[in-house]
């Protein structure tokens, strides 16, 4: 049995997603509708770039999600291989909403216009400068929770991806993040400060949550016998009506990626493949359990070497 996983901010590059705009029109389509949907030429900046406007998280958001997409579309509708007949689809952070659209619950429309809502809101909770995140590597999630409860007192940072086993990565204030790197440092914890404007999956984002809370809740879920699993709790989401809440709790919580996917390959799950830009939730699957078998489908030739 396979799932389907969808990446998240960090994947983007400039040009990416241009073998397939320049050799399908259901890409360029889905291009021109991005372009006239959000009211400024995201294929443009996609194709184009520069580099430091796509990598703005209002514009990179919506990209990643118009890239997946119109992989997931152009796999089912050029090559004839049915993704939906996937056991679970899952993403990472924003690729939640990736996962959402081509599992059938939100409308191509909806989905941009949520994810550029969302990119602004996370991105202007926070002033620039104040908050940020640092990735964690070769240790375990139980050392690092012991760490952050030991030091409570002195600063606050919150896990905001558990990604797989030896990378986890913090969200927090700068000045927090600075004592915090001291103790890790002192314990020979490696860790590395992320080249990212916002403290993502922690309580920074309370603005963010405010912003989402309203805009969720205006959104019309449909039902889909697709099956997706939950950032925020690694589980399956058994109805519709617990969507909405989830992906409000998101913003603030921790994304839960090595848990979900340790949880889909106990539920009989032994083949993963990643829809969208890059390779890293392919990269971090190998790292959770390397018996599975992953395909990362970033070209053409990676959707003809696909079997299912």
């Amino acid at each position: 049995m396979f799932s389907v996983i969808f990446p998240g901010q960090g994947s983007q590059i400039v040009g990416m997603g241009k073998e397939f705009y320049d050799k399908y029109d259901l890409v360029k389509n889905l291009f021109k509708e991005a372009d006239n949907t959000l009211n400024f030429s995201l294929s443009k900046l996609i194709l184009n770039g520069p580099k430091d406007k796509l990598d703005l998280t209002v514009n990179t958001q919506p990209a990643i999600f118009l890239i997946s997409y119109s992989i997931f579309n152009v796999v089912k509708q050029e090559f004839n291989i049915n993704l939906n007949d996937a056991k679970y689809f899952a993403g990472h952070s924003l690729g939640e909403y990736s996962a959402l659209a081509c599992a059938g619950y939100l409308t191509f429309i909806d989905t941009l216009k949520i994810l550029r809502i969302r990119g602004e809101a996370m991105q202007n909770s926070v002033p620039k400068g104040i908050g940020g995140m640092v990735a964690v590597l070769g240790s375990k999630i139980e050392i690092i929770e012991k760490l952050l409860l030991e030091n409570k007192d002195k600063f606050k940072v919150q896990i905001a991806n558990d990604n797989s086993d030896g990378q986890i990565v913090l969200s927090g204030k700068n000045d927090d993040l600075d004592k915090l790197i001291i103790i890790l440092k002192n314990n020979s914890i490696k860790n590395v400060k992320l080249p990212v404007s916002a403290p993502f999956h922690c309580d920074l984002m309370i603005n963010a949550t405010e912003v989402m809370t309203e805009e969720i809740n205006k959104l019309e879920f449909k039902n889909s016998d697709n099956k997706l699993i939950s950032n925020v709790t690694a589980q399956k989401i058994d109805n519709v009506d617990d969507l909405k809440n989830l992906l409000i709790k998101q913003i603030e919580n921790r994304v839960r990626w090595r848990e979900s996917v340790i949880n889909m390959i106990k539920d009989d799950i032994n083949h993963f493949i990643e829809i969208g830009p890059g390779k890293v939730l392919s990269g971090l699957v190998k790292r959770i359990n390397r018996e599975v078998k992953i395909d990362t489908i970033n070209n053409q030739g990676d959707i003809e070497n696909l079997k299912i």
